[in-house]
């Protein structure tokens, strides 16, 4: 399907839940602030009905994403039942990775393609700082993990604008990840409250013109742009004119949104 901007729309991102056991300095809300969705979650069997009607109207791409996938128990059969989907051409998981050794062969014996996981530095100490209480060596050996079982795995390496040993640390992380057959992408490190910003010397946020998702909140919403407020709701009766009418109100660029959180949405 295109948008109404003449956008093929190939890719769903999928929020299977709105809880991590990280609390990045970049992602999450004060310790003060909900940081949980006010809907029931969906169940998984919801999930893959949705995901085989995005891929029946043209969908390509799905990424598991939370708060954190690998919280969500049942999160294995999901992939095996979403890899199995005739037409999908990619079925790919963002995490945090402190849980993905454990879990690395299972989810590449269930059909997961690829892997992303977040890694902004190599320092251990700033790493527990930034998650506020993160195990670095619990990321490295669930990138181990991963590559061991035969899975593609990129580095997602988020960092501010000018900030000196911020850019110091990617790139001890990309070399980091080129020694070990890891591919890496810098994300422009943005509040979700700001106006969106393109900058060309980040690989991600990508330019609007040429964005081709839209994204599903654990709770059921759609959301038909990141940096939007719109959140429309899901029929469960009528999937796929729920999925066309978020394609339908997908907005030509992105503002902001002032109503969740990153962590809240997936990405």
């Amino acid at each position: 399907m295109r948008d109404g901007f003449d956008r093929p729309i190939r890719y769903l991102r999928v929020s299977v839940t709105d809880r991590c056991n990280l609390r990045c300095e970049y992602c999450a809300p004060p310790e003060s602030e909900d940081r949980r969705l006010k809907g029931k979650l969906l169940s998984l069997d919801s999930i893959a009905r949705i995901a085989r009607a995005a891929v029946g109207l043209g969908v390509e791409k799905l990424r598991l994403t939370g708060g954190e996938p690998l919280l969500r128990d049942g999160i294995v059969g999901l992939v095996g039942e979403l890899s199995r989907i005739p037409g999908l051409k990619t079925l790919a998981m963002t995490t945090n990775g402190t849980r993905l050794a454990a879990a690395a062969a299972d989810l590449r014996a269930a059909g997961l393609d690829s892997v992303n996981v977040s890694l902004d530095t190599l320092d251990g100490g700033r790493y527990e700082r930034m998650t506020r209480g993160g195990s670095l060596a619990e990321v490295l050996a669930g990138i181990d993990a991963a590559l061991g079982a035969g899975l593609p795995v990129k580095l997602n390496i988020v960092l501010a604008e000018g900030d000196s040993r911020a850019e110091e640390e990617a790139c001890a992380v990309e070399r980091y990840g080129r020694e070990r057959g890891a591919s890496s992408q810098r994300i422009r490190r943005y509040d979700l409250r700001e106006t969106k910003v393109y900058d060309p010397r980040f690989d991600r946020p990508p330019r609007c013109e040429a964005c081709d998702r839209i994204r599903l909140l654990a709770d059921g919403r759609l959301m038909p742009c990141l940096h939007s407020d719109l959140a429309l709701p899901l029929d469960l009766e009528r999937i796929e004119e729920s999925l066309k009418a978020c394609i339908g109100r997908k907005p030509e660029r992105g503002e902001a949104c002032t109503t969740l959180r990153i962590g809240q949405i997936g990405g």
